[in-house]
């Protein structure tokens, strides 16, 4: 007989709120892990494809309705003893957006994330994963500015790369190096003076799938 193994989608949705790169999660109320904080993720219907799941996860037990979040698939984890109840195949999905309101759901919370030391599953393990996808995007593509709001000016984006490379920037190189990459911003012909000081230049994100030249991290400002 061939063994049926459950099939779940966990969510990896990060944003930056208070300065922070935070998670969404949720704190478990009952075993295994009780109190500690968990993904939001839920098993795949037998009629539905695994984009349409990490969609329904996002808006149902994420409680994220029509929130315009970038989701692309994570990882898959599939180690026998990930779930101490029984064998559970889990295929991650990372999300990305601005600064999102609260969720819908009371139990969802956003939790920077830096305080998830320890979380229930492997669920630390996935989000760390997430993470790293997150930065390791912001080097190669315009995915930095997903986290920013339509509009939003070269500080706001720096701002963004600081806070989930962990890293201070030099505001003139930045500036630099994203003005100079190949379809990333599209100057809107609008400013704001919503910081401060001088008149900011507005922009939206460009064309570009690819940044070209890259913004790598290991590069020296």
């Amino acid at each position: 007989m061939v063994p049926r193994i459950p099939v779940s989608v966990d969510l990896v949705v990060l944003t930056v709120r208070c300065q922070a790169l935070s998670a969404l999660v949720w704190r478990r109320d009952n075993s295994p892990y009780e109190g500690r904080w968990a993904l939001s993720g839920g098993f795949i219907q037998l009629d539905e494809d695994l984009p349409a799941a990490a969609a329904r996860v996002l808006a149902e037990r994420a409680g994220l309705p029509g929130a315009p979040v970038h989701l692309e698939q994570l990882q898959t984890y599939g180690y026998p003893d990930r779930d101490p109840r029984q064998r559970v195949l889990s295929v991650a999905y990372l999300g990305l957006a601005p600064d999102l309101p609260a969720s819908t759901e009371a139990h969802m919370s956003w939790q920077p994330v830096s305080s998830l030391r320890e979380m229930a599953f492997d669920h630390r393990r996935i989000m760390v994963d997430g993470i790293e996808r997150a930065r390791g995007k912001l080097e190669y593509t315009p995915l930095g500015a997903a986290f920013c709001p339509p509009e939003f000016t070269v500080a706001d984006l720096r701002r963004v790369y600081e806070i989930v490379w962990g890293r201070t920037l030099d505001p003139r190189n930045f500036h630099r190096k994203v003005t100079k990459a190949e379809g990333f911003l599209v100057p809107t012909g609008r400013t704001t003076t919503r910081d401060g000081g001088r008149p900011a230049k507005l922009y939206r994100r460009g064309p570009a799938v690819l940044l070209h030249p890259p913004m790598l991290r290991s590069l020296k400002e």
